[in-house]
């Protein structure tokens, strides 16, 4: 019975980062490629502010959602395919860095009661730390590898 188990452990545990990775490849994927087109993204108003904040308007608020939008689907690609993924999750885990510090350069946007209750914007920047560790997993079979 133990032996069963633990085969059964050793066949989730080495499919369990493609499994990860085509996931999360698929929500960067579809949340990218709906910034292409403007209104089908709900939180594009909120992205585009975060951006044109963190960047201290160097990017124009015209430029931040398709370049949003190519660096997002690029690295829904790379992690679905698998081709360029060290570099795709580097750039993953420096866009999300951008999108955490939302939490502190947008807090009226993001907070109703700082640190305690997030707005929508500021849940739908929180849930990204699931990405986070199942990037984190990723990255740690793709450097074992």
């Amino acid at each position: 019975m133990h032996d069963r188990l633990n085969r059964h452990a050793q066949r989730y545990l080495r499919v369990s980062p493609l499994v990860l990775r085509l996931c999360v490849g698929t929500i960067f994927c579809w949340f990218g490629v709906l910034k292409f087109f403007p209104g089908a993204c709900a939180a594009e108003t909120f992205a585009v502010r975060a951006m044109t904040e963190l960047t201290h308007s160097l990017i124009p608020a015209p430029i931040s959602l398709p370049l949003l939008a190519v660096l997002e689907t690029a690295i829904g690609l790379a992690l679905i395919t698998g081709v360029m993924l060290r570099y795709a999750l580097a750039a993953l885990f420096i866009h999300m860095a951008g999108v955490f510090l939302s939490l502190f350069l947008l807090p009226d946007d993001t907070w109703t009661t700082y640190g305690i209750a997030p707005t929508l914007e500021g849940q739908y920047v929180i849930k990204n730390i699931v990405l986070v560790a199942a990037c984190l997993h990723i990255t740690a079979k793709e450097l074992t590898s």
